[in-house]
């Protein structure tokens, strides 16, 4: 989340006055995050969240990150719920951008991040991917092994400006990957992003799964990468072994994990690793002014990823 676009008081109100949800009391920007602009809205009768879309969300793709989280929602998974206006519709402009209400869920997120967490996530991913099979809109992923290429030319050229000879490296690792990425493997609608910071805790439950804004329909198992990735290293940046057990545990007993997919793991890290090393280059490289918003540093995944590299196989993760 972030603040990019101001929304003066006028048009706020004109903007609310299009819903049911009572009188503005408080609107405040929510700086964290790096893709849209969000608000904390606090109304009459309930906080909500507001949502202006910038950035790399393409307004094509919002009736399917609505229909996901509404989707979802009904089938009992702690996702925001879009909020419909009084003519039904779910997603409007505001500041001549898309725009959107959806109900705000409480809960913290965790900095510090034990195995037990871990545990509780593996058991949500499982729940939201069995629970998403059948909704009946598909999107592909745009940041997936032909975006890669793409947002690597766009970084080459000062890839040297975070690490030396990072460009070559980069190469090397898309080369192998388009020669090794996995086919066929079970599919449905995925996160693809979910961070610490997209999953809210109230005591020692989940309380919510947010930021829908990168779901896409691809491998469940690439989904699993993306939280490996995300949950089972250390602030030092070692990887937790116990973590990434009771993570994969916790979502076999919900869902099971085909061969195929436990044999594909180790390439699929790496791509996650990849994936969030390249977009975080890229918003490094091109930041932008005035925004309420600080760039996460490349360098992490590349850690990451050098750790992949030298993984023998699927059992580092916790899977035979």
């Amino acid at each position: 989340m972030a603040v990019y676009t101001e929304v003066p008081d006028d048009e706020l109100a004109a903007f609310l006055a299009q819903y049911d949800i009572g009188r503005v009391v408080a609107c405040k920007g929510i700086a964290e995050g790096v893709e849209n602009s969000n608000y904390l809205l606090q109304t009459e009768r309930d906080t909500y969240i507001l949502t202006l879309y910038e950035r790399r969300v393409v307004p094509e793709d919002l009736p399917y990150f609505l229909g996901l989280m509404e989707y979802l929602a009904a089938r009992g998974i702690p996702c925001p719920t879009p909020i419909r206006g009084r003519d039904g519709k779910a997603l409007r402009a505001l500041r001549r951008k898309p725009a959107a209400i959806v109900s705000f869920l409480a809960g913290v997120w965790h900095r510090r991040l034990l195995p037990e967490h871990c545990a509780k996530l593996g058991t949500a991913l499982a729940r939201m991917h069995l629970a998403g099979r059948d909704f009946p809109m598909a999107r592909a992923n745009d940041y997936s092994l032909g975006g890669w290429r793409t947002l690597f030319e766009r970084t080459a050229a000062r890839a040297g400006e975070v690490s030396a000879s990072l460009a070559e490296e980069l190469e090397a690792e898309l080369r192998f990957l388009e020669g090794h990425w996995p086919e066929g493997l079970p599919t449905g609608n995925i996160h693809a992003d979910l961070f610490p910071d997209n999953v809210f805790f109230l005591g020692e439950e989940i309380s919510g799964l947010i930021d829908f804004y990168f779901a896409c329909t691809d491998f469940f198992a690439y989904d699993i990468a993306v939280c490996l990735n995300a949950w089972c290293f250390e602030p030092d940046l070692t990887f937790n072994t116990t973590k990434a057990l009771r993570l994969l545990a916790s979502y076999r007993r919900v869902r099971k994990i085909e061969p195929a997919e436990a044999e594909a793991l180790p390439v699929l890290v790496r791509g996650s690793a990849l994936r969030f090393l390249l977009t975080r280059l890229y918003d490094w490289l091109n930041r932008a002014e005035g925004a309420l918003v600080t760039p996460k540093d490349p360098r992490e995944f590349l850690r990451k990823l050098r750790f992949h590299q030298r993984a023998a196989g699927p059992a580092l993760y916790g899977l035979q």
